[in-house]
């Protein structure tokens, strides 16, 4: 009994020390400059949202902060390479809502558990597009094709797996029709395909499209997220067209390590989310076409995990390989 009562004994004056070691490391935080890992391409939206908000977070944390671009497996590079570095929060990945869908595609690159949700960005809608050599004017037109033509209106995405992909499979499935997918290597490809008549339709990001749109090259239908988009402010969402459960959320957030001290992550989701609170945020966010999205640490982690179990149940019904 005494062994066992200095055992606890020991246990919690170890976890007091840990948790006291954790609040005078983030005290000093920052101490160096903060890295802000980008796993795509600069120019694409998530990275264009990291780009704003270090210029803010510079101001704010009274240090460098950088943006890094490291790619591979959809950003599951980038995001393992935060997982397993250095907990002290001076790293930190942005990620767009791929982070809740990647790993369940291709598993064994990233366990999530690894990161920590911190802090949400923006939320970017997509638009319904269709060429208009195919001669659909309207969703229930499409709709109406596809059930016309089961497996030949050919729907492109942006690849396997990607949010352009899930988009249609929510979609496919709402309407409870089929369509023959044709998946190509990213957005740029998938427009080219609708744009030359090659493929029937595709969920654009609304600034990819806009001025094709305006200049009557395609067609517009609708918008695939859960809210309407600025740019098309006329465009009702799918599910308003009348198919549940259709939209497909496409967000831009932080993540760092789960080793990260807690103090440090609810530190930093402060400091996003005054970022993102700023006018001029707000206004340079607006032009990407994506609207600013600020919650709280709690609200960004059930978030997540929300759509960790959607997308495993939507990856099951949609019969799609991990590799």
């Amino acid at each position: 009994m005494r062994t066992r009562g200095l055992n606890r004994c020991f246990r919690l004056v170890a976890v007091s020390l840990s948790v006291a070691a954790g609040a005078a490391f983030a005290q000093g935080f920052p101490s160096k400059t903060v890295r802000l890992i980008s796993g795509v391409t600069p120019g694409s939206a998530s990275d264009s949202m990291a780009r704003i908000v270090a210029e803010k977070l510079q101001v704010s944390l009274g240090q460098a902060v950088i943006v890094e671009n490291r790619l591979g497996a959809g950003g599951l590079v980038g995001a393992a390479s935060v997982a397993k570095g250095e907990a002290d929060g001076h790293t930190v990945m942005v990620y767009a809502s791929a982070f809740t869908l990647a790993p369940l595609i291709n598993p064994g690159v990233l366990d999530p558990k690894e990161l920590t949700p911190v802090a949400t960005m923006a939320t970017t809608p997509t638009v319904l597009i269709v060429s208009t050599a195919k001669g659909h004017k309207s969703l229930a037109g499409l709709i109406a094709a596809a059930r016309a033509r089961p497996g030949e209106v050919v729907g492109a995405t942006a690849g396997v797996g990607s949010s352009t992909h899930m988009n249609l499979e929510r979609f496919r499935i709402s309407a409870g029709v089929e369509f023959l997918r044709l998946h190509l290597k990213g957005s740029p490809e998938a427009l080219t395909e609708v744009l030359t008549g090659r493929a029937d339709f595709y969920f654009a990001l609304p600034t990819q499209v806009s001025a094709n749109v305006k200049e009557g090259k395609i067609l517009a239908l609708a918008v695939g997220s859960p809210r309407r988009s600025a740019l098309f402010p006329d465009l009702p969402t799918t599910v308003e067209a009348g198919y549940p459960n259709s939209d497909y959320n496409f967000w831009v957030g932080a993540l760092m390590a789960s080793r990260t001290p807690r103090d440090i992550v609810l530190r930093m989701n402060r400091e996003f989310n005054a970022a993102m609170g700023a006018p001029d945020v707000r206004e340079r966010t607006l032009k990407l076409g994506a609207d600013p999205l600020i919650m709280t640490q709690p609200e960004f982690e059930a978030m997540v995990k929300e759509e960790f179990e959607s997308n495993a149940r939507l990856i099951k019904a949609a019969g799609i390989v991990a590799n």
